[in-house]
């Protein structure tokens, strides 16, 4: 089976700065997946601000960007503009807490947002929507209070995850149920899960303190993910230099290998570090490939240096090669990928960021990084007939 997710730029334009993981489905032959599922929204949040939610995306049977209302139904966007312009209103009311709503989710591949409190500042550029992008201070959703779950609904089903690619915020959780009328559900943090992830990153120093943003008024916005954190100076450049010189230095006299496909396990990549790169090499001993030695932002980003084209060989390799960084399990097992969950994070240099959010979720699922799901670890459901789905605004604690 396909990934479900990709790394690929934002589901808009040049605005939204950096590597977004959006939700992929695998070409099937049509079902009979309807137009529109019901989506449920439960605030179970505990606060009483007042929620606005907003679905926008690509609607699948046209190609274009634009909206969905509350009935499902689709709005395109108008022209932006240089500068950007404002958008169009797409929000509607969210429940109260304690409450929920049920609207027509639509056939798009997208996104679902929720603000607390503020609606969100959307802006359209010449190439289409502006996403907000939260690792810039200046940006006008910058202190507004919200975050989003990413979606797929086509003719081979839904795809729904809870995702912390780009931050960690106000939580949430994802379910659908499924044609044979089961429930799947995923995305809960552990009792007081929000605020251990914050605390845990300040008392983890180093650095990773600085990833924690508060309002004004010290109500906890969110936690950047390591990557963004990096590219606003909040985050030092070479948290992660340590343990990939350890690597470097491992792999100039031993072998990687890398088997990508479970369901390929004759395809296996050979990898050895010669000189400024690390070269891998198929069974016949010919170079299939060749990254130069990453950099941090390489690693949290599973971009640049790290670059996972959607092919066949380069992009299995590298997304291979990135959860194993994130993890810190290059060290300890040069057989990858490395499924086992109980040796990620092992190493003092890792993504602490990663490490805490899974380690609050209750069942141990997230999207901390583009390629979390390397060894099936993501916070995603799927089905190929759904009923309907739901998104749960979880407790603040």
């Amino acid at each position: 089976m396909l990934s479900p997710r990709k790394l690929t730029a934002s589901l808009a334009v040049a605005a939204s700065i950096g590597a977004v993981a959006v939700v992929i489905g695998p070409a099937e032959p049509a079902s009979a997946v309807p137009d529109t599922i019901p989506l449920t929204l439960k605030n179970d949040s505990g606060s009483g601000e007042q929620v606005y939610v907003y679905v926008i995306g690509t609607e699948l049977a046209s190609g274009k960007q634009g909206y969905a209302d509350e009935s499902g139904a689709f709005h395109a966007w108008p022209a932006g503009g240089a500068p950007p312009v404002p958008a169009p209103d797409a929000s509607f009311a969210g429940p109260a807490n304690g409450g929920s709503k049920t609207v027509q989710l639509p056939k798009f591949s997208g996104r679902v947002y929720f603000s607390y409190g503020k609606k969100l500042d959307f802006r359209l550029a010449e190439g289409g929507l502006v996403q907000p992008a939260v690792q810039n201070a200046a940006d006008p959703n910058h202190d507004t209070l919200f975050n989003w779950t990413e979606y797929t609904l086509n003719d081979s089903g839904l795809w729904i995850n809870s995702t912390q690619v780009d931050m960690f915020s106000a939580p949430y959780s994802v379910g659908l149920t499924a044609g044979d009328g089961s429930a799947k559900h995923t995305g809960t943090l552990k009792p007081g899960g929000y605020k251990a992830v914050a605390d845990g990153l300040t008392q983890q120093g180093g650095g990773w303190e600085g990833l924690v943003q508060n309002r004004a008024d010290g109500t906890p916005l969110r936690v950047l993910a390591p990557g963004h954190g990096i590219g606003s100076g909040d985050l030092p450049a070479g948290v992660m230099d340590d343990y990939i010189d350890r690597v470097w230095s491992k792999y100039a006299s031993d072998t990687l290998t890398v088997t990508p496909f479970k369901e390929q396990p004759d395809t296996k990549y050979f990898g050895k570090v010669n000189g400024d790169r690390m070269d891998f090499t198929d069974g016949s001993g010919a170079v299939v490939t060749s990254f130069e030695k990453p950099d941090s932002d390489s690693v949290f980003g599973c971009y640049n240096k790290l670059d996972a084209p959607n092919d066949q060989v380069r992009g299995p390799i590298s997304r291979t090669l990135c959860a194993a960084y994130n993890r810190s399990t290059l060290l300890t097992n040069s057989e990858q990928p490395d499924a086992d969950a109980s040796g990620f994070y092992q190493d003092g240099v890792t993504n602490h960021y990663a490490r805490l959010i899974h380690a609050q979720m209750q069942d141990g699922q997230a999207y901390a990084f583009a390629f979390d799901d390397v060894g099936n670890h993501e916070s995603l459901v799927h089905d190929g007939d759904p009923k309907d789905a739901a998104i749960t605004l979880e407790s603040f604690g």
